[in-house]
């Protein structure tokens, strides 16, 4: 196997003609210099130089192997110069997937304070609601993947494999219409209050949790209307054909207009939190981004 290092000595030897002069440009003795090219000659099983005198020639196959020494060392210098910079967060792309509330909270802050710190840094963003988020993870489609689990909920070792950043806990609320008799109520609201209303439903898996919940009340909600959209839900509820239960990051992603948000007895909560490969984790790029997500939970969580 050729070494990059023994290409470097040939070069030096062909460019000044000697052993000992190609050892004082590299910084190194002469029999360092013999010891190399020895070995490189070794390596590719044939005679690289001949002694002329005091000089040395390059024999046919010395000349053919320094032609091409000249670009593989280029090449080489350029990979560890963009590694380099790829380590020292000079340069890097990490690919983001994240659920729509989380892209409009907790995303701007998180991608603007890392484009401040690592300008070098790109990253792109996708949205899909987990599991799909994950499953792009797992597929190698994305490198940090948002993603949220309700507290007591079934498979909670569905993440074991992946490395799991938490960025905040998220407490879901009622909706109802500003009009509505509890709309100005003090302190939780048992959701039970709620069993008589129309309901707008949101996401899949919140739908899911929420007939979970009202279930546990002891009633099953009446969905009349169902969006993953949360601007429309919120539209739906202001224009007063229903209530729902949103979480309350979906809130404030959107203008609440015409809706009161109520706190629900029993509480339910979902924990919010960024996930990547352990591979993915070790590259700067990534455990960049995943710092700037986990501060933005912070802040997000304080201001509340």
């Amino acid at each position: 196997m050729i070494e990059a290092r023994h290409l470097r000595v040939l070069r030096a030897v062909a460019s000044t003609g000697s052993f000992s002069a190609a050892g004082r440009e590299l910084g190194c003795t002469q029999p360092a210099v013999s010891q190399q090219m020895k070995a490189l000659e070794s390596s590719v099983g044939t005679p690289l130089l001949v002694r002329t005198g005091r000089e040395m020639r390059l024999t046919q196959a010395g000349e053919a192997l320094v032609r091409h020494a000249a670009g593989i060392i280029a090449g080489l210098t350029a990979a560890e110069e963009e590694v380099a910079a790829i380590a020292g967060l000079r340069a890097g792309r990490v690919r983001l997937v994240s659920f729509p509330s989380g892209s409009s909270t907790l995303v701007p802050t998180a991608l603007a304070a890392l484009r401040a710190a690592h300008p070098g840094t790109r990253v792109s963003l996708e949205e899909a609601e987990p599991p799909k988020s994950v499953e792009l993870l797992r597929e190698g489609d994305c490198d940090v993947a948002l993603a949220f689990r309700y507290e007591g909920a079934a498979g909670a070792e569905e993440w074991d494999d992946l490395v799991v950043r938490p960025l905040l806990t998220d407490r879901l609320v009622a909706l109802v219409p500003e009009g509505h008799r509890l709309a100005r109520a003090e302190g939780a609201v048992a959701i039970g209050e709620l069993a008589r209303e129309s309901w707008i439903a949101g996401c899949p898996r919140c739908r899911g949790q929420l007939v979970e919940v009202c279930e546990g009340a002891g009633f099953s909600p009446r969905i009349d209307f169902a969006t993953d959209d949360y601007p429309a839900v919120v539209g739906l509820v202001g224009a007063g054909l229903g209530v729902a239960v949103l979480p309350q990051l979906a809130v404030e992603s959107v203008r609440p207009r015409g809706v009161r948000a109520v706190s629900l007895e029993p509480s339910v909560r979902r924990e919010i939190v960024a996930l990547t490969l352990p591979d993915l984790a070790q590259v700067p790029a990534v455990t960049a981004t995943l710092d700037e997500l986990a501060r933005a939970g912070a802040r997000l969580s304080a201001a509340r």
